[in-house]
């Protein structure tokens, strides 16, 4: 009896705290106004606790707002809605609307070809299109989102309708006629049958929605549809009742995927640009979403099917559709995540990232960071030249000591963007949060910018040593301090404890691991006799290691070298020297006869590989140089102002007066990009300053790092700039305590 009265005793507290609860539902209309005061009449007829009651916004921005100011409480929210509230304002996600039991709480944005055309997503530029509508999710929101933050859609300025109108070759966007571009994305648009609501957003115009969008590819007016993942099979194979659609196979299309490839229209699943995510109520982190699933679970318990007194899921009697929740809502469910990153899934979030570019939150101008007379000279004929074809935003130009200065006054918000190399760009996301906005592509002919940096040793089958078994081998360096001779060998030997420097003297370290070695130097003050122990000098045998041609075994062709004539037994240089001089393309004595097949690979994983096996047998891939900017700006619009301005500027034989990538105008070499640049590109889901430098990069630095350098005084051949950088730095960068 007393389990029973403490259990009775529990209802009623819970029952008379639910009582003089209240949550408060947020309507965007007149019509959801009205149906949500009937919702809340049928409810409380009905008992269910805690009560509802209903607050009229003017929009769901308006709602969101009220609901962060504690004035609403709940709101059904579309997924990019659901992105800006959880975003913006720190509305999480409760419960999920489910409409179709095969794909539960989502469906799939997809692109829709006909199997007989040649297109793939990656030759999307210059195809017709056809969208189901403006702003709409799967035919607007996720291509053009996706398409933004893969890089292969730059937009400048925010201006997205203009990006799309110059991407594609046409196009039916019902609902464009309004805009400026209309021309364009509209121009495929037919209206009904007598030529009436042309591009109009409702179905007047026959190629709206999902099943105009498709009907737009099927009767060639576009080359690719963006719908739903149900569209083909519900419009093919005699499933539908139109008659345009009354011959069409659904093996006569098929999907495009992501990587490039194509799939049958079944496969959605493994073939889509983004999983969509259903509508979903939010509220408040404070507040409890079990209580709001309870409230609605026993309403939809009693009012979800035919013949109760009210509809959840219908509209039809406001003369509406979807007011409160979706009408096509066959059950609510509870949301265990309550994040709205989980809730909206990786690929749905990406697409929005790209698509959510606001106007007025663009600078009117982006401040550039310069290091020299010379750069400031070219970045103001920049900003000179960007001006004059109306490209945004303008460019300023501020200046700076050091990268690392501009690191600072770019956290500080005082600069706004630089471009790094290599262990700067670890340098400004480690210690200042920065992020990649853009990278450079080098022509495929240059070899001197990105490579990979490779450990190379003669064919041997009778002494056939591994990375693991380099301990008191002799050893062939191109440089002290070069990246592929030094930072990335060693920094990869640190961090998998082979070696293990003491008292942060990496070369005493280094010279006790090899038994000996050629690392030319330029300054070698207390540097390590065994480090050039295997150097031979020029002719004379005089300069014997120093950092400089004369000495034979310097370069990444003298490490070669080293390696060829038996002095070294592994040569640490990049992926191309070994081609470089063999095969008769070095003509030199030592290097005639000599093939490529006679020499292999050392790879990380302890195995052997061919030479030309590099990009998957290497110590790293040395990332190209790239832009960077503070995490809160918007990468899209970084990237959209230069690829506008490479188009125009980037050829250096353009008629437009000046060079992107030319540097010989103002004496200098690299200014603002490195000449060797072809194209700006976009970082695409490299984001972060690990995904853009490498995994391999990156250990191979913190390789360094995790020594611990605690010395105040650094001296080293690589100038004084370095005295700058901090003392955990110093040691990224790989330079011994002397």
């Amino acid at each position: 009896m007393r389990s029973s009265s403490s259990a009775l005793w529990l209802f009623l507290t819970l029952f008379t705290a639910l009582s003089g609860m209240e949550v408060r539902w947020c309507t965007t209309s007149d019509p959801e106004q009205q149906k949500c005061n009937d919702m809340s009449k049928a409810f409380q007829e009905a008992g269910i606790q805690p009560s509802l009651l209903c607050v009229q916004g003017v929009s769901t921005d308006h709602c969101v707002q009220l609901i962060s100011a504690q004035e609403a409480d709940a709101i059904t929210l579309d997924g990019g809605a659901i992105y800006e509230a959880g975003k913006e304002h720190g509305l999480k996600p409760v419960v999920g609307e489910v409409y179709d039991q095969e794909v539960g709480t989502s469906y799939y944005a997809v692109a829709v070809v006909k199997r007989s055309s040649h297109v793939t997503i990656n030759s999307l530029k210059g195809v017709r299109s056809c969208h189901t509508g403006i702003n709409r999710t799967v035919g607007w929101n996720v291509p053009v989102g996706y398409l933004v933050e893969s890089g292969r859609l730059s937009v400048m300025g925010c201006d997205v309708l203009k990006a799309v109108s110059d991407y594609f070759g046409g196009s039916c966007v019902p609902g464009a006629g309004e805009t400026s571009y209309s021309e364009s994305l509209c121009r495929l648009c037919r209206g009904d049958s007598s030529g009436e609501g042309v591009c109009d957003k409702s179905p007047l115009e026959r190629y709206y929605s999902y099943s105009g969008a498709f009907r737009c590819l099927a009767e060639g007016a576009g080359d690719v549809a963006f719908v739903k993942h149900s569209t083909v099979l519900e419009n093919t194979d005699g499933k539908t009742l139109p008659s345009w659609g009354q011959q069409l196979l659904s093996r006569d299309f098929e999907l495009l995927c992501r990587d490039g490839s194509r799939a049958d229209v079944t496969e959605w699943r493994q073939c889509h640009l983004a999983r969509v995510p259903a509508h979903a109520v939010v509220i408040r982190p404070d507040m409890d979403g079990g209580l709001v699933f309870r409230l609605l679970n026993e309403g939809q318990r009693l009012f979800s099917h035919e013949g109760s007194s009210f509809q959840m899921f219908s509209s039809e009697a406001y003369g509406q559709k979807d007011l409160l929740f979706k009408d096509t809502t066959s059950e609510l469910v509870p949301i265990a995540t309550q994040t709205y990153e989980a809730w909206l899934g990786h690929e749905y979030l990406h697409a929005m990232q790209g698509l959510l570019c606001d106007p007025s939150r663009l600078p009117h101008y982006l401040r550039w960071c310069v290091l020299s007379t010379p750069e400031i000279q070219k970045c103001g004929d920049m900003a000179v030249a960007f001006s004059r074809q109306r490209l945004k935003p303008e460019i300023q130009c501020v200046s700076a000591d050091s990268p690392q200065h501009c690191m600072e006054r770019i956290q500080a918000g005082q600069i706004d963007v630089v471009t790094l190399k290599g262990e700067d760009i670890y340098t400004a996301g480690k210690f200042y949060g920065l992020v990649p906005a853009a990278g450079e592509r080098y022509a495929a002919e240059d070899r001197s910018n990105s490579y990979f940096v490779v450990a190379v040793v003669k064919r041997n089958s009778s002494y056939a040593f591994t990375m693991d078994e380099l301990r008191g081998k002799r050893s062939c360096h191109p440089v002290f301090g070069s990246p592929a001779g030094w930072d990335i060998p060693v920094g990869a030997l640190i961090q998998k404890g082979f070696i293990r420097p003491k008292d942060c003297d990496v070369l005493t370290a280094v010279s006790e691991f090899f038994s000996a070695s050629c690392m030319p130097v330029n300054n070698p003050k207390n540097y390590p006799s065994s480090l050039c122990e295997l150097c031979v000098g020029d002719e004379q045998g005089r300069n014997k290691c120093v950092g400089n041609s004369q000495e034979r075994y310097y370069g990444y062709s003298g490490a070669f070298r080293c390696l060829v004539e038996n002095a070294g037994e592994v040569a640490f240089v990049k992926h191309t020297t070994v081609f470089d001089n063999t095969n008769g393309h070095n003509p030199e004595p030592w290097a005639a006869g000599l093939k490529f097949e006679d020499y292999e690979l050392l790879c990380p994983n302890g195995a052997r590989a061919e030479v030309s096996q590099f990009s998957a047998c290497n110590l790293a891939q040395m990332p190209s140089h790239a832009v960077v900017v503070r995490p809160d700006t918007n990468i899209f619009s970084v990237y959209g102002l230069l690829d506008k301005a490479q188009d125009l500027f980037g050829d250096d034989h353009n008629k437009n007066g000046f060079k992107m990538f030319d540097s010989s105008d103002y004496h200098g070499q690299d200014l603002l990009f490195k000449d060797a640049t072809v194209r700006a590109v976009p970082v695409g889901e490299k984001t972060t300053y690990r995904d853009w430098l490498g995994q391999d990069y990156v250990a191979s630095l913190e390789g360094m790092l995790s020594q611990q350098c605690s010395n105040a005084a650094v001296t080293t051949s690589r100038g004084p700039s370095l005295m700058l950088l901090p003392l955990a730095l110093i040691a990224v960068l790989l330079q011994p305590c002397l």
